[in-house]
């Protein structure tokens, strides 16, 4: 049923479960599985040398989350995305382009305080997603 699974992962509790799901429904139907990590930008008002700092500090957490992923589910580095940007965005941004059949993402990451049944990411994928998109608690 599924050919392309897209999991998104943050790091999260939610998100290691999550995984777990993702790569057992990916065995299950033989299909691809594709996990992408997103993170926010780094504003630039921060000027130099701050900016560089900032930046290299988020890509060594997002390199290790996304390393961190990999060795969960056993996914080849080509399946393997690394993207910057607001998550719900860089996330529907993956669905549509990797053209995933289904999105398994947590309910709640490790933003900022959402909404009070979903985190407010899972709630944006959730009503834009151009598939269908399993939550897992």
């Amino acid at each position: 049923m599924f050919k392309t699974i897209l999991l998104a992962y943050d790091g999260s509790e939610h998100a290691k479960r999550a995984a777990e799901v993702a790569k057992a429904e990916a065995e299950a139907h033989g299909a691809r599985l594709i996990v992408v990590h997103a993170y926010e930008p780094v504003p630039d008002y921060l000027g130099d040398p701050f900016f560089e700092e900032a930046l290299k500090r988020r890509l060594e957490r997002a390199e290790k989350v996304l390393a961190e992923v990999v060795a969960l589910t056993g996914v080849p580095p080509e399946n393997a995305l690394l993207l910057e940007g607001r998550p719900a965005e860089a996330i529907l941004e993956a669905a549509r382009g990797e053209r995933a059949d289904l999105v398994v993402m947590g309910t709640r990451g490790l933003g900022a305080v959402g909404s009070l049944f979903l985190g407010s990411q899972s709630q944006k994928v959730l009503a834009e997603a151009p598939c269908p998109v399993l939550l897992v608690r």
